[in-house]
């Protein structure tokens, strides 16, 4: 089975992009391994620069790669990268972060909230550490990221290009059902599309566009794998890449669909990609069939 942080996008994905994110520049929160890493290294094939902010700099004994390694990857695939190692709860880090993107690549196109964490015990159970790290890494994390980008998303824009905010995140499903599943993780995830939602509108005469991306089956990752019976679930998965490839659609400005706006939305991988011309999604599997795919939460 290929392992989860292996964000190469090997021949035989059946996306065709319209556009290309060259000479772009990326700032991605948690992109050391995982979702983050594949959309980061989609980018760098188009010859973007990816700035990679993560907390894993040294080898982690559970986890592959730190964004070291990760910065090696985009330059081999052919992208201009930038390691930091830093934590999106620290103002310091994240301030500091988006001051390097700017100095070395001479501004900000797109931020990837992509950092997160997840714990869904119930209420009785959840640990109150593990309740602060979601809302401090999820919530506050994406919201910060974003306010510090903003100056220089806004000079994107008077620079003619496309910005964007693109966040990892739900739709806003407020059936009880998810609440009840996992209260605290259920609030931090929507903590993070309510980011989108409020900023889609604050920004929408600023000319940046503000979305959110989520997967409609089970990705393979180490969040999953990490997770009691992840490997079962894991092998009912698909592939980072999936996402990789919507979020690159999205960011390039695909035609997701007459009448949409471009800001503002919660969309699915697999609804992106349909709308890019996408009928066969098996390759994305990681070997299961289409009908045994696990289906992620929210949906």
């Amino acid at each position: 089975m290929t392992p989860s942080n292996d964000a190469s996008n090997a021949p035989g994905f059946p996306y065709q992009a319209r556009g290309s994110l060259r000479d772009r520049t990326l700032l991605v929160s948690g992109g050391s391994r995982g979702i983050g890493l594949a959309i980061a290294a989609r980018a760098a094939r188009d010859g973007a620069n990816i700035v990679l902010m993560a907390k894993t700099g040294e080898p982690h004994p559970r986890l592959q790669g730190t964004v070291f390694t990760a910065a090696e990857q985009l330059e081999a695939g052919g992208g201009r990268a930038l390691p930091l190692v830093g934590d999106v709860r620290n103002d310091g880090d994240v301030a500091a972060a988006v001051a390097a993107a700017v100095e070395r690549f001479g501004g900000i196109d797109v931020v990837v909230n992509n950092a997160s964490a997840i714990d869904l015990a119930r209420t009785d159970e959840v640990d109150m550490k593990r309740y602060d790290l979601m809302q401090d890494i999820n919530v506050r994390g994406t919201f910060l990221l974003s306010k510090l980008a903003l100056p220089a998303l806004r000079e994107s824009v008077r620079k003619g290009h496309r910005a964007h905010i693109l966040t990892l995140s739900p739709p806003l499903n407020l059936d009880p059902k998810w609440a009840g599943k996992h209260l605290a993780y259920t609030m931090a995830k929507y903590g993070m599309s309510l980011t989108t939602l409020g900023l889609a509108e604050e920004l929408k005469d600023d000319g940046v566009a503000v979305n959110s991306l989520w997967p409609r089956t089970l990705i393979d990752t180490a969040a999953i794998r990490n997770m009691p019976g992840g490997e079962q679930m894991a092998c009912a998965a698909r592939r980072p890449e999936i996402m990789a490839d919507a979020a690159h659609a999205i960011l390039t400005g695909a035609n997701l669909g007459s009448g949409s706006s471009n800001t503002g939305n919660f969309y699915t991988d697999e609804e992106v990609l349909r709308s890019a011309g996408v009928t066969d999604f098996a390759p994305y599997s990681l070997g299961a069939p289409e009908e045994k795919l696990a289906a992620d939460i929210f949906l």
